[in-house]
């Protein structure tokens, strides 16, 4: 009796583990892979991953590992991809938003400095102490700038 209640306690202490670890029906790995909603709008041209996956289609995947993997077994070439179509990614994009954000602060500084720190509160704070002014003459400014 004993025997065989300390059987049924282990197959019981074994069972509970594994039936509480099971994701709910709405949780867990999508029915198709490939349709996971982990970077919505992101189309496949702007998704370096989804470019390299689709060139390592298109090309098979020796001519894939061969051109992309630098290590002995070239196992590394899908990183290298991404990698690379990452780099040109970044390098496509105009530096014009990275300057124009620039300048917007440069005259916004020289403005703060003419006008006066409660002047400038006043003209482009939009909360209650105007501590977020000089934010905001850089986001109007910037937009301004690119406009233009």
């Amino acid at each position: 009796m004993t025997r065989t209640l300390v059987i049924a306690a282990a197959a019981l202490a074994l069972c509970v583990p594994a039936a509480l670890g099971a994701p709910p029906a709405d949780k867990g790995k999508p029915d198709k892979p490939g349709s996971s909603l982990a970077a919505p709008g992101q189309s496949d041209e702007k998704n370096a991953a989804k470019r390299c996956k689709a060139e390592r289609e298109r090309i098979g995947e020796t001519a894939f590992k061969t051109k992309y993997g630098t290590n002995p077994n070239k196992a590394n070439a899908f990183g290298k991809c991404v990698s690379a179509q990452t780099k040109d990614d970044e390098a496509d994009e105009s530096p014009s938003q990275e300057q124009a954000k620039e300048n917007a602060a440069t005259k916004c500084k020289k403005l703060r400095a003419e006008m006066g720190v409660e002047k400038f509160r006043e003209t482009y704070g939009t909360n209650a102490n105007g501590a977020n002014a000089f934010g905001k003459c850089v986001s109007k400014l910037a937009k301004k700038l690119l406009d233009s």
